[in-house]
């Protein structure tokens, strides 16, 4: 699995000691529910009626014994024994002490894994099939493509406050086990007549209150341009998703009534703009990604 290496540990170290420093100031009084509230959700953390719940990630549901031994432990000292699997692979705690939270992050930290991005209106958690790296019928391992499309996600400056929360899937399988279709990206390994491998993108699914299918906005595209098509995708959904209405704000929405068409038409103009440039990702990446696997 991938293993962090300086940069990602310094990250997580110093979300912490930001994370700390917050709770400390929200707690005596220097900050207002209001100014605490976006600082503790990009920190997976929610105020609901009885506890604080805290929402752990676990990119693509891999975990190490490690990991999962600290869980357990993080369970049984500061909550009551037990958590939550999610449907997005992640963890959640239901009764830590909002004053143990950036202790629960620090003991999180030391096995690199966070809460970053679990919660609030931007990329959560990356998914993927849970096979990948041993379903026998894998054009490619997905994995790598999941571990690249989180630190892709993971503090993009430009997607920190989306008009709603963003879910992406990946599968390098025909069978859908990543549900693909209900995500508001979907990415799909495929090959084209030449044989080379590349992605069919969805855009627009989702569950909840309004369940939609995705639909196909590119057939196939690139595997070096996935990172450039991404930014298109939500380029166009940040400058034209709604956040005067909560129901009506996830890009499912905004897929529906500009219709296909439309949405497609920006986004591609969009790509051409992105296309070739700093996020295209080269096949060195993707092998040195996949030598963790």
């Amino acid at each position: 699995m991938y293993k962090y290496d300086h940069i990602d540990q310094r990250f997580v170290d110093e979300r912490v000691a930001q994370f700390r420093d917050q709770t400390r100031r929200f707690l005596a009084g220097e900050l207002t529910e209001d100014e605490f509230r976006p600082l503790r959700l990009q920190n997976g953390l929610y105020i609901q009626k009885y506890a604080p719940m805290l929402r752990v990630a676990i990119p693509y549901g891999l975990l190490s014994t490690t990991q999962l031994r600290k869980l357990a432990h993080i369970g049984r000292k500061y909550d009551r024994g037990y958590g939550h699997f999610t449907t997005r692979q992640n963890i959640q705690f239901n009764w830590p002490r909002l004053e143990d939270v950036p202790d629960i992050l620090a003991e999180l930290a030391s096995v690199e894994m966070h809460a970053i991005q679990t919660s609030g209106n931007c990329v959560r958690n990356i998914t993927s099939d849970h096979f990948a790296g041993v379903a026998g019928d894998e054009l490619v391992d997905p994995r790598p493509y999941a571990e690249l499309f989180r630190q892709w996600s993971t503090f993009h400056p430009e997607f920190a406050y989306l008009p709603r929360k963003f879910k992406i899937a990946v599968s390098g399988s025909p069978n859908d086990r990543a549900a693909t279709l209900v995500h508001d990206i979907g990415v799909h390994a495929v090959r084209n007549a030449d044989g080379d491998v590349g992605f069919r993108v969805l855009v627009g699914g989702g569950m909840g209150r309004t369940p939609i299918i995705g639909h196909v906005i590119r057939d196939f595209l690139p595997r070096q341009e996935v990172l450039n098509y991404f930014d298109a995708i939500l380029r166009i959904y940040n400058r034209f998703g709604r956040r005067d209405n909560i129901y009506k704000a996830r890009i499912k929405i905004l897929v529906k009534e500009m219709t296909l068409p439309v949405f497609a038409g920006h986004v591609e103009a969009e790509w051409e703009r992105l296309r070739g440039g700093a996020g295209t990702v080269p096949d060195e990446e993707i092998e040195r990604l996949a030598s963790f696997f």
